[in-house]
């Protein structure tokens, strides 16, 4: 009784500060929530839309990359939305993690109703640029949104296949950016690899929720109850040895690689991205959000950077 008291309480607090939040609310305030739930930071996962400019031999032509760039924008806008759906999707179970508690819907800082509107806003406007410029471009987009709404409302819960629908939304960047630009020396092989290395990345996001989470994991996502860390390090070692292999493949395929062998050199800098990786999970406990450990850790950083530089200088100026 006492128990079911002290609840009680702590649940009309919780209720009384998220409307002294909302009372409080100003113009700039709620712009700024806003902000922060379109996720502005998690942008630079679009850049994924330029591999089959880069990787076609097309960076410097200019309608050519002009066109890549605005469909990568029009990414940026539509993950927005989908950032805030789910964060809408989420908010009470956002209220029992330990970090996410503190974003803006679920701390009462973003208003509901500001957050649905700004949503619709944002897709409407990128898909209708996508199909301006090409249809089948627009309808990869709504391919990608559609995927969200599902993932957001339902896919996420189910086990295994909420890491292969993220990996999916990076697929379809690839795609969209194929489309775009009517590449002509793409190798299939990039297809497999990135799809393999966002699975990678993320069973290696779930790896950290289950060890931050704990024996509260299942409260914060249903599928987090039906893995293991045994389960997800088995997985982790499956996708990252099929990453590098698919990544040689491609490094060999004359017939689509620009640079033909001379992209071999390459691996070793995708190779201790791997590396990396495992150890930052493994031995540092970090991996929870991949895309900002990416830019935090300045070892994968400058390694990253040395990567496009190679791969530039192989295909562009060899």
């Amino acid at each position: 009784m006492l128990h079911s008291s002290c609840t009680l309480g702590n649940n009309q607090r919780m209720k009384k500060t998220q409307v002294v939040a909302n009372d409080a609310a100003t113009p700039y305030t709620v712009i700024r929530g806003l902000l922060r739930t379109m996720r502005l930071r998690q942008w630079h996962k679009n850049i994924f839309v330029f591999a089959g400019l880069v990787f076609d031999g097309k960076l410097f032509i200019w309608d050519a990359f002009w066109h890549t760039a605005l469909v990568t924008f029009c990414f940026c806008l539509i993950s927005s939305s989908v950032y805030i759906i789910n964060d809408l999707a989420d908010i009470e179970k956002d209220r029992l993690h330990p970090k996410k508690r503190h974003r803006p819907l679920p701390s009462g800082q973003l208003n509901s109703g500001v957050a649905w509107a700004a949503a619709a806003l944002l897709a409407i406007v990128s898909l209708a640029i996508t199909a301006w410029l090409k249809l089948p471009v627009g309808a990869v987009l709504l391919a990608y949104l559609l995927q969200n709404l599902a993932y957001s409302f339902y896919l996420k819960n189910i086990v295994i296949i909420d890491v292969m629908i993220l990996a999916l939304g990076f697929l379809l960047r690839v795609i969209a950016g194929v489309l775009m630009v009517n590449v002509q020396n793409f190798s299939p092989w990039l297809y497999v690899t990135v799809t393999l290395g966002a699975l990678f990345i993320g069973f290696g996001k779930r790896r950290h929720e289950i060890s931050l989470l704990e024996d509260g994991a299942g409260k914060h996502r249903a599928s987090l109850e039906e893995y293991s860390l045994p389960l997800l390090d088995q997985l982790i070692g499956i996708v990252t040895t099929s990453t590098l292999l698919t990544y040689t493949f491609y490094t060999f395929e004359a017939k689509t690689a620009l640079a033909s062998g001379w992209m071999l050199l390459t691996t070793p800098f995708v190779f201790y991205f791997i590396a990396r990786y495992l150890y930052l999970i493994h031995v540092k406990k970090l991996g929870g959000s991949p895309d900002e450990l990416i830019l935090k850790d300045i070892p994968l950083l400058i390694n990253s950077i040395l990567w496009g530089i190679t791969v530039v200088a192989l295909l562009y100026f060899r």
